[in-house]
């Protein structure tokens, strides 16, 4: 279906309303690999009842923790189907810590659709707030939409940059349980690419991939755990760009520079040669 950019550009969808607990954000943490060393009290800051320290990119998937089925995508001015769909590129900045229980009211607008020729590439923007209207955080996210494109939009800009030429300042190793997406499915992704063999295999996986959410919590924890001694509470932003995927299994090696409180990573699986995450960086209080 042709994109109806009027309808689409700057559409914005019903508040959603959600809840979540201290639970809640100890089996996201969970599903993130926490806990691996479970001596680590300062890991287990993560974990710990009633008022643990929340990872701030669980604010990208809190909105949808609850949901118990694959996730569809409608949006005004165009259909999508899910396997035509690409997560592209995620983003979330919190003006102060994620509290570890409460309520929030998400509102999403459109910003920006891009017309690559043979891909839409459609930029959301959702911000979260308090019942009395605080802001909690905002989340931004990119979708690659396959077959979509050719609507005579504008092309858009790059989203490609290199990391610091400079060697970097740290590398930092993260194995991935072979469960894992199993287990982060429970954060409300039931997307079968994750956990049904037979269905990653129809859509050209040999086997089913971690959630990009999952890498991309992932990251943040590493960042934290480098250069935050596992503080949340230091964070302000984090930013990547999803290019390939993550087998549960495998060991993601990161690449990190450190400029002032900014910090450039990348993310790879080096046994196969690939980098998952490109143009990350996350900026620290």
């Amino acid at each position: 279906m042709p994109i109806n950019l009027d309808e689409a550009l700057g559409a914005e969808l019903d508040p959603v309303e959600f809840s979540w607990t201290s639970s809640d954000i100890q089996l996201y943490h969970l599903g993130l690999g926490a806990g691996q060393d479970p001596m680590d009290k300062r890991e287990l800051r993560y974990l710990v009842d009633d008022t643990p320290q929340v990872l701030p990119t669980f604010g990208n998937v809190a909105a949808s923790f609850h949901d118990t089925k694959p996730p569809t995508v409608k949006f005004p001015g165009i259909d999508i189907e899910l396997g035509k769909v690409l997560h592209a590129s995620e983003s979330v900045s919190a003006p102060a810590p994620i509290p570890a229980s409460g309520t929030g009211r998400a509102v999403t607008k459109f910003t920006d659709i891009w017309d690559k020729g043979k891909a839409a590439v459609i930029w959301s923007e959702t911000t979260v707030t308090t019942p009395d209207g605080t802001t909690l955080w905002t989340q931004k996210r990119s979708i690659f939409a396959r077959g979509e494109g050719g609507f005579g939009g504008e092309r858009g800009a790059s989203t490609s940059s290199e990391p610091p030429e400079r060697t970097p300042d740290f590398e930092l190793s993260i194995p991935v349980s072979p469960q894992q997406a199993l287990l982060y499915r429970m954060c409300g992704d039931r997307n079968p690419l994750h956990s049904d063999p037979e269905f990653a295999k129809k859509a050209g996986f040999p086997r089913p991939i971690l959630h990009g959410m999952c890498t991309y919590g992932i990251t943040c924890r590493g960042v934290l755990q480098t250069y935050a001694d596992y503080d949340a509470s230091a964070f302000r932003q984090h930013v990547a760009r999803f290019s390939s995927p993550v087998y549960p299994g495998e060991t993601v090696t990161m690449d990190l520079w450190k400029d002032g409180n900014v910090i450039s990573f990348e993310a790879k699986v080096k046994s196969r040669g690939v980098t998952v995450i490109k143009n990350g960086k996350t900026v620290l209080g």
